[in-house]
Order: structure tokens, then sequence, then C-alpha cells
């Protein structure tokens, strides 16, 4: 067995309420939609952004906020039609004729009964090959809102928050280094912390800019 098979595999505890969500210029807007979920236009809004821009944080605030219920899309068979409903990723199930129709009558049944309706995208939603027509329309007829990629600010305090769900802490020199050095996505920073994290562990040495560079030099 290798020292990687033999690593702990800590749980990652990922921080979700409201103080948890730094505000930057990338997602202003959208959280200025999710607060003001009262005056969507036709009651239903889609979310768009990257993995790991923050859409799902951003749902489950809306969700304290409105007592939503919170469903993937490819479980629909699980989403209640009596109250708000947030729809996740609904991306995933373009293409699927049997999904796509699922969600067009869940989508008619909670507007119908006026509770308002949130769906995510990684895509824009004008890009999604829908095969049921209808849903399409539906969906490019909601309220819509983008996540963007992070600004240095924003990068910052996503990678803290990365790695703190990991339940690391690392000199703020680390986190000013890191900006500096990989791809200003979420995807990015997510994959570099893993990558510290694990790392870090096989290595058994503490996460600093000597190691940080070390690591992100050998994989250049």
């Amino acid at each position: 067995m290798t020292s990687k098979q033999l690593l702990l595999d800590l749980p990652i505890r990922t921080a979700r309420g409201r103080d948890d969500f730094f505000v930057a210029p990338s997602n202003e807007l959208a959280v200025k939609k999710i607060d003001d979920y009262q005056n969507w236009a036709g009651g239903k809004l889609v979310l768009a952004g990257p993995k790991g821009s923050g859409k799902s944080h951003l749902v489950g605030v809306w969700s304290d906020l409105t007592k939503a219920s919170i469903v993937e899309a490819k479980e629909l068979d699980r989403a209640p039609a009596e109250c708000p409903l947030a729809v996740e990723n609904v991306d995933l199930i373009v293409g699927d004729p049997d999904l796509e129709e699922a969600l067009f009558h869940l989508h008619n049944r909670i507007l119908s009964q006026g509770h308002p309706l949130l769906m995510t995208l990684s895509e824009l939603p004008e890009r999604l090959d829908f095969s049921l027509p209808d849903l399409k329309s539906r969906v490019l007829a909601a309220d819509f809102v983008r996540l963007g990629e992070p600004d240095d600010a924003l990068l910052a305090v996503v990678l803290v928050k990365l790695f703190a769900d990991r339940q690391l802490n690392v000199e703020p020199d680390v986190i000013k280094f890191l900006i500096t050095r990989i791809d200003r996505s979420f995807a990015e920073a997510e994959r570099v912390v893993a990558m510290l994290d694990e790392a870090s562990m096989v290595q058994r040495k503490p996460i600093t800019v000597r190691f940080a560079g070390g690591l992100l030099k050998s994989q250049s």
C-alpha cells in the first residue's frame, strides 16, 4: 500500500452561510438578484457561472431567505412542487428528453402556484441545445444573471475559503504568492488547493511559499 493510500481522508466542511460569501464586482449583481427574488421577471431566475464560482453558495443563501427546497436537475423525482425551488446544474440534463420534460412540467407547476424558481447553469442558456423547445423557451424567458471569474481580491478570498474548508490555515504570504502564480479562475484555485493539501500530507510538510512554489514549478 502506498503512502498516498494511507492518507487520512479528512472531511471537507464547506462554509455556506451568507456571511461567508464575499461580494466583489464579479458577483455583485448576482447577490442583488438573489436578494431581490420577489421581483424576478416571471418569478424565475437563471444563475450561470463556471464551476466553483459560488452558484451553490448563493443557492444556499436564497434557500435560507425563501425556505426553498434544493434539488439536482438529475434528481427531479425528488423535487417538491409546493414551495420555492432551486434546481441546480440544469445544463447536465440537456439532451435527455425524459428529464427535460420533467423539468418543463415542474417549472409550470411551481410558477402556477406562485412560488419562485431558481435554476443554475455552467453555460449561458442560449448556448444549450435543449431537445424540448418549450423548455428552452421558458429557460430563456427567465430573469438572468451571470457570475464572472474572480479578480485578485476575490481570488484571495476564495483561496482562503478553500483552504479553510479543508481545515488548513496558511499564512497570508502563501495566498499573495498563489494569486500571482495561478490562472485567475475558480476551477484552477480549487485544483491548486487540492494539490497542495494532498502533497502536504504525503510529504508531511507545511504549506509555505517555498513548498507551493516548488510544487507549482514541478507541474509546469
